[in-house]
């Protein structure tokens, strides 16, 4: 399983595909990309937001993602991913309560439309609350 380090935005080459993902507190989003996105605004919220381009053109690509989150103590997280359709744009986003200097780490499984099977991404972020 590939691993990326927490700095951002980070991205994961899975065959023909790349992911990108990055996760940040939902405080950080503007009013009105929350609103419009329905999320809830806060220091104790982080949201997980995924994408998946086709390497060859950099199209986005619908895919089944399933998100396991669990912070450093093993306790597991609930993260659901909704998709989002912008334009040429699709996003996958979650939502998931995080205590100050907590660590979460994200296992990502994505399986592109028209791939057989599932690839992994662990994704490991920490966040600051106060």
């Amino acid at each position: 399983m590939p691993e990326a380090q927490p700095a951002g935005a980070t991205n994961a080459t899975i065959g023909d595909h790349i992911v990108h993902f990055s996760a940040q507190s939902t405080d950080q989003l503007p009013p009105e990309v929350a609103r419009a996105y329905n999320i809830v605004r806060s220091k104790n919220r982080a949201m997980l937001n995924i994408s998946v381009l086709k390497k060859s053109d950099n199209t986005a690509v619908t895919a089944e993602v399933v998100v396991k989150t669990v912070n450093l103590t093993g306790q597991l997280k609930k993260v659901t991913m909704r998709q989002i359709n912008e334009q040429d744009a699709i996003y996958y986003i979650g939502e998931v309560a995080v205590a100050n200097r907590e660590t979460l780490i994200f296992d990502i499984s994505v399986k592109p439309d028209g791939v057989d099977t599932a690839s992994d991404v662990r994704f490991k972020r920490q966040f600051f609350t106060d």
